[in-house]
Protein backbone atom coordinates (compact mmCIF):
# COMPACT_ATOMS: atom_id res chain seq x y z
CA UNK A 1 0.00 0.00 0.00
CA UNK A 2 1.36 3.48 -0.91
CA UNK A 3 0.67 6.88 1.15
CA UNK A 4 -1.46 8.03 -2.01
CA UNK A 5 -4.01 4.52 -0.93
CA UNK A 6 -4.79 5.71 2.05
CA UNK A 7 -7.94 8.16 2.85
CA UNK A 8 -7.84 11.64 5.25
CA UNK A 9 -7.70 10.90 8.42
CA UNK A 10 -5.66 7.65 8.14
CA UNK A 11 -2.19 6.98 9.53
CA UNK A 12 0.50 4.61 8.66
CA UNK A 13 4.08 4.16 9.11
CA UNK A 14 6.75 4.18 6.28
CA UNK A 15 8.35 1.29 5.19
CA UNK A 16 10.18 1.72 2.41
CA UNK A 17 10.22 4.83 -0.60
CA UNK A 18 10.59 3.54 -3.78
CA UNK A 19 11.97 6.03 -6.18
CA UNK A 20 15.75 6.66 -6.12
CA UNK A 21 17.59 9.67 -6.78
CA UNK A 22 16.66 13.24 -6.63
CA UNK A 23 12.44 13.16 -5.80
CA UNK A 24 13.69 10.33 -3.02
CA UNK A 25 16.35 12.99 -1.33
CA UNK A 26 13.48 15.46 -1.70
CA UNK A 27 11.14 13.15 -0.02
CA UNK A 28 13.51 12.30 2.85
CA UNK A 29 14.81 15.79 3.36
CA UNK A 30 11.38 16.88 4.24
CA UNK A 31 11.46 14.49 7.30
CA UNK A 32 9.80 11.13 5.54
CA UNK A 33 11.86 8.32 6.54
CA UNK A 34 11.28 4.59 7.30
CA UNK A 35 9.60 3.89 10.44
CA UNK A 36 7.54 7.17 11.10
CA UNK A 37 4.36 8.09 11.76
CA UNK A 38 2.49 10.12 8.76
CA UNK A 39 -1.04 10.61 8.76
CA UNK A 40 -2.90 12.10 6.22
CA UNK A 41 -5.24 15.42 6.70
CA UNK A 42 -6.39 16.13 2.98
CA UNK A 43 -6.36 14.97 -0.44
CA UNK A 44 -7.55 17.90 -3.38
CA UNK A 45 -10.57 17.03 -5.16
CA UNK A 46 -8.19 15.39 -7.78
CA UNK A 47 -5.34 14.11 -5.80
CA UNK A 48 -2.84 16.22 -6.00
CA UNK A 49 -1.29 17.40 -3.55
CA UNK A 50 -1.55 15.43 -0.56
CA UNK A 51 -1.15 17.12 2.72
CA UNK A 52 0.19 14.83 5.43
CA UNK A 53 1.22 15.75 9.39
CA UNK A 54 4.50 14.24 9.81
CA UNK A 55 5.50 15.14 13.61
CA UNK A 56 3.73 17.66 14.32
CA UNK A 57 4.38 19.07 10.93
CA UNK A 58 1.70 19.47 8.03
CA UNK A 59 3.66 19.08 4.74
CA UNK A 60 1.94 18.23 1.16
CA UNK A 61 3.34 15.76 -1.06
CA UNK A 62 2.55 15.56 -4.92
CA UNK A 63 0.41 12.55 -5.98
CA UNK A 64 3.62 11.33 -7.63
CA UNK A 65 5.68 11.77 -4.38
CA UNK A 66 2.90 9.88 -2.36
CA UNK A 67 2.87 6.90 -5.12
CA UNK A 68 6.39 6.32 -4.58
CA UNK A 69 5.78 5.99 -0.55
CA UNK A 70 5.06 2.41 0.94
CA UNK A 71 3.13 2.36 4.35
CA UNK A 72 1.32 -0.01 6.47
CA UNK A 73 -1.30 0.81 8.57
Amino acid sequence: MTLKDLNPGQEGTVISIGQKGPMKRRIMDMGVTPGIKVKVIKVAPLGDPIEINIRGYELSLRKAEAENIVVEL
